[in-house]
């Protein structure tokens, strides 16, 4: 099982081209029905990722062996589903879909006070979605993703290719920390900058806090950076309700400004009661917390 997270997903293009065309000629129910035949193959051969949810269900849900090994099956399906869903809602797909506001208010008070905003949000559910749900905002929002890039360059590619343009600034994080001027640039606009917290990479600064009932590793940057750029910092996830609906939830952040630690603390607080509604929708495929050396 890997350790740490590596970097970047699994899949290949040839992989998204079949989705998106039978999404494209056939509907997406005809998308979903491939995810049977993909979810059934990474169960057995996708040994690392299925014995780390596996870890997931067993220890930290305490399901039993039975309900954790079917649930394995489950999550791959949701979460091949959420890929699917994206690219549907991107290629203009969107009245599809229904959603749901929990908290958005948070979003737009936030907005109001001039000097922009922090999300924080992880890997649960459909956060990608969510500039489509920020439409919905008073007045034009702009977004800025701050990101490692890391992820599959084709891939990448290729749905930006079957896909709307995505009105997402992204501000790659940079050894000469250069991203932390384009941070405040885009907070003295007013603009909302997004952050994941829940992916830490081997060798980078961490903080240590119970998810679930165990110690993990989480990034420290996030909850460094936005505990002291005295801006409002908010929990926002999009979760995946049925085949159709999706539910925004936002969060306000109480922690004082500098402290990370507390900060940290509220973020694990927040994805386990998401967990706690939503547990299909853990898409951290690795072994989060480092179970082989307990």
């Amino acid at each position: 099982m890997a350790a740490e997270w590596q970097g970047k997903s699994r899949g290949t293009v040839l992989g998204y081209k079949i989705f998106v065309f039978f999404m494209k000629n056939f509907g997406l129910g005809a998308a979903y029905f491939i995810l049977y035949f993909v979810a059934t193959y990474f169960c057995f051969f996708a040994r690392d990722s299925s014995k780390a949810i596996y870890y997931y269900f067993k220890e930290r849900l305490q399901y039993s062996k039975e309900k954790s090994l079917w649930s394995i099956f489950k999550s791959y399906y949701v979460f091949g589903q959420t890929i699917i869903d994206k690219v549907a809602i991107s290629s203009g797909l969107r009245d599809k879909f229904t959603y749901e506001f929990d908290g958005i208010h948070l979003i737009e008070e936030t907005l109001k006070q001039k000097k922009g905003g922090v999300l924080i949000s992880a890997h649960v559910g459909n956060f990608e979605i969510a500039e489509f749900f920020f439409g919905e905002l008073e007045g034009k929002t702009s977004i800025s993703l701050l990101t490692t890039d890391v992820e599959h360059t084709a891939i990448k590619e290729y749905i930006e290719s079957v896909t709307n343009k995505s009105h997402i600034n992204l501000i790659l994080i940079k050894e000469d920390l250069s991203h932390i001027f384009e941070i405040n640039a885009a907070l003295a606009r007013n603009e909302i900058v997004c952050i994941t917290g829940d992916r830490y990479v081997k060798g980078s600064k961490y903080l240590t806090q119970s998810l679930l009932g165990k110690d993990a590793k989480f990034p420290a940057g996030p909850f460094l950076l936005a505990s002291r750029l005295n801006v409002p910092v908010l929990f926002v996830y999009v979760m995946k309700e049925t085949s159709s609906h999706y539910h925004l939830y936002a969060r306000k952040s109480q922690a004082k400004q500098r402290d990370s630690q507390m900060l940290l603390k509220e973020y694990a607080e927040s994805v386990s009661w998401m967990l706690e509604k939503y547990p299909l929708q853990w898409f951290n495929y690795f072994d989060f917390w480092n179970s082989k050396n307990t």
